[in-house]
Formats: structure tokens, sequence, C-alpha cells
């Protein structure tokens, strides 16, 4: 079978790799640094000089949806499904601790979260009427021709959603979801949020989050059962060679490698050095980031698993350790950049009283602050017509990534989606056609 080169070991190079290994390609994975994941997955708790049996923590809590059935897929195909815990209840905590619960009912979708809607604490009736409202027109104007031209938050205002519905319900779950402000994000994505995962099936807005550090779902292991995958780490490629309409090698600090095929599933600022020329329009192409808050305390804080914080500069709280230790996550987190490290953590631990008060009584024992000034690219409005296809020039060159054009914003699903497209595209060059992407659930 022909050979391919992967070039990035993150999402999308795992899924490009995984799928043509399947289909009997040889692949050849290169990846510039010791670990696989790209920025899903995780780092020693003592930095990077800290032995290999350090404790690992994740860079950011990354979470998936059932409606994410492409990144279920990959999980199935390394083995790895039964690391996820799926949780069917959402927690919302306001300041000074009053917890409201989503969860879906007997009803049938989109009815299905009616029964706890209808209960919540943390907003108002006015809320709950402009809230009914808006959901009922994204039933409507899903297909709506101008949503990648306008603002979500264009969109919520238009619908005469009321400020608190806004902050306590749109955002909290749209943030997470895109990393990105409301005003800022094409309101297509906060569309297509909403009805996969809230609105389309009763059971899509489960959240599944790792029970085992990121890293440890994807490694050699599981590459090997997969078929005949040979990984290359730290292998940073530094220069993609090509003559006339084609590719003709790829080069690293220590080696010159070929291959029938390639696929560069790197993010757009590190791909626009090696090949400045492809028609792809980079300067469309900007950052959003995301800031991961490790906290260990000398006591158990919370018994709960998970919690959306409201009104705060904290989102989401995780518990990763019997509430002893807590991963809270910023997405969209340009205020917390250029904040010192203290007075991250300093932020964190007073906001995070407020919300559970044995935290004024328990000792903070140790902390780590991640800030991932580019997580992700910003899905600003009007970006989808300049996300590039797969294809490209280079008759055997393809491209991959969560920036390309997948129909998804910047996610673990997207990513995992542009690999499998990368992968079909690929396979029918070669005159053996494969279908590895799973349509999405409606």
């Amino acid at each position: 079978m022909p050979s391919v080169a992967v070039i990035g070991g993150g999402l999308a190079g795992l899924a490009t790799a995984a799928a043509l290994a399947d289909a009997g390609f040889e692949i050849d994975l290169y990846e510039a640094r010791n670990f696989l994941g790209g920025r899903a997955t995780s780092w020693p708790a003592g930095g990077a000089s800290a032995s290999d049996d350090s404790e690992l923590i994740d860079n950011c809590q990354h979470i998936l949806l059932k409606c994410c059935v492409n990144l279920q897929d990959l999980y199935g195909r390394l083995g790895v499904e039964n690391t996820i815990r799926f949780y069917r209840e959402f927690y919302f905590l306001e300041p000074g601790g009053r917890m409201s619960i989503l969860k879906r009912g007997a009803f049938p979708a989109p009815m299905h979260f009616m029964g706890s809607f209808l209960t919540v604490k943390y907003l108002g009736l006015a809320d709950k009427i402009a809230i009914s409202r808006g959901m009922r027109a994204i039933l409507k104007e899903r297909h709506r021709p101008d949503l990648d031209r306008i603002s979500m938050g264009e969109w919520l205002r238009e619908k005469r959603q009321t400020p608190r519905a806004i902050e306590r319900y749109w955002r909290p779950v749209l943030i997470s979801a895109i990393s990105e402000e409301l005003d800022s994000m094409a309101a297509a994505h906060g569309f297509q949020v909403f009805w996969l995962a809230m609105m389309a099936r009763a059971d899509s807005y489960e959240m599944g989050v790792p029970a085992v550090p990121l890293r440890e779902l994807y490694n050699e292991r599981s590459l090997a059962k997969l078929g005949n995958i040979r990984l290359h780490r730290r292998s940073a490629i530094t220069a993609i060679e090509t003559a006339g309409s084609c590719v003709t090698a790829i080069q690293s600090a220590r080696e010159r490698r070929t291959a029938d095929y390639y696929v560069s599933c790197l993010p757009f600022e590190r791909l626009e050095p090696l090949l400045p020329d492809l028609p792809v329009a980079w300067r469309e192409f900007t950052h959003a980031p995301i800031t991961g808050i490790h906290l260990w305390f000398d006591r158990p804080i919370t018994d709960l698993p998970h919690a959306s914080l409201l009104d705060r500069t904290i989102q989401w709280m995780y518990n990763k350790d019997r509430g002893r230790y807590v991963q809270l996550v910023v997405s969209a987190s340009r205020s917390l950049i250029e904040m010192p490290r203290a007075d991250v953590i300093d932020l964190s631990v007073r906001e995070l009283a407020e919300f559970f008060p044995v935290v004024k009584q328990a000792k903070l024992e140790r902390a780590h602050v991640v800030k991932e000034v580019r997580a992700l690219f910003s899905a600003k409005p009007g970006l989808e017509a300049f996300r590039p296809p797969t294809s490209t020039p280079f008759a055997n060159f393809f491209l991959a990534g969560d920036w390309t054009g997948t129909g998804w914003p910047a996610t673990m699903e997207g990513a995992v989606r542009s690999g499998y497209i990368a992968a079909e595209a690929i396979a029918a060059a070669a005159g053996s056609s494969r279908k590895f992407l799973l349509p999405d659930i409606a």
C-alpha cells in the first residue's frame, strides 16, 4: 500500500493516521514533542524537567459531548473509550453557593430539558421566557443565510434575550464550547452548538470527561494495534520540498524523508512558514486563549464532579481528586494572559470561595497555571469562507487541523473530523476510496 507522512501528532494527525492505517496504508507520524495529543494533552506537574513518573496534569480540561461522534469513534479505534465518563447533570452555581441542576426529563427532544429548566433557580421567569423564545428561533432559523456574517451576541439581542439570560444561560454553554466571546463568535457556530448538543437528541448534551490524563489516551501501544504506524518523536518538520505540482520530501533536523502522500496537521501559524505560498488567507486567522488553573487543597472543598460558576471570571470547575484537587477553566481568557501567575491564583481562590465556602478554611498546598495563548482559532464572523479545504494545489499534499473546513468550530471533534476528511481524500487519490467521517447526529 502507499506510504503517507503525517505531520503533527495532535488529534487531527492521530485521526488521519488511525483511519489510513486501518485501510492498510503505511504511516509515518512526525511529532515535534516527545508526546502526542497536540493542544489536548498533559504535562508533568513538576514542569518539563520533571521525572517521567511525575504527576500528569492536563493543560486544560478537555471534555466532549455525546454529539461528538467522530471523536468517540477515534477513542474506539484507540481502545480508550471506556476511560471516558459521561455525566447527565449540569450543575450551575451562583455566588453564595445556591445550585441549580439542568438534566433531561421524560419529554422527547427538543423538549427534554423542560422539567428541570422550569425549576432552576438561577434564572427568573422573564429570562426563561426569553430563552424559550430563542430556542424556538433556533429551530426556525437554522438555515438562515447570514448566520456566519453576524455574531451570536447580535443574534441574541435581536431575539430580545434578557441580560441575565445571556450571561447565565447562553454564555456559559457557548464560551466553553467555542472559547470566544459572544460578540466575537459567528452565530453559525452558536447555532450548531445549541442544535447538536442541546436540542437534536435527548442524550446529545451528556458531557464526557476523561478519567485519566489526556496523554494516556494516545500512546504507542494504542497506535500499534491500528496497523503500520511508525511514530517519530521530537521530529519537528523544518522544510517541505516541492517540485511542480507535488511535494517531494519533508525535512527535519535529523533526516529527509519521502512518501507517496503527505498531510499537514499543523496549526496555521506553524504551517505558514513552511509553505507560505499556499492559497490560504493566513491573515484572517487569529487565536483565542484558554487558561487552566490547577489547585490542590489540604481538604475536600466540594463533592460535585463539575460545575458552571456564574457571574465571575472563573467559568468551570472540574473535580479531579475527591474534591482536594480541582481544575478551573477560563475560556477566551484574554484578561488573564498578562496577569502575573500569583494574581491569577489569588483571583481563582478568592472566586472559588464564593461558591464553596470551605475554601476559606482550607490551605492551598500548591497551584499550577497553564495559559494556552494559542489554544484555538477565533471563530469570528465571516471566517468560514476562508477556512481551507483538505485538498491543495499539490496533488499529493493535504491539509487537516481544526482550523480547516470541517464544518465545526475549533473543538476536538472538529480536529478529528479534519483528519478523517483528509484520510478520505488520500484514499481516493490512491484509488481505494473509503468512508471514515461519521455524519452529525442531525
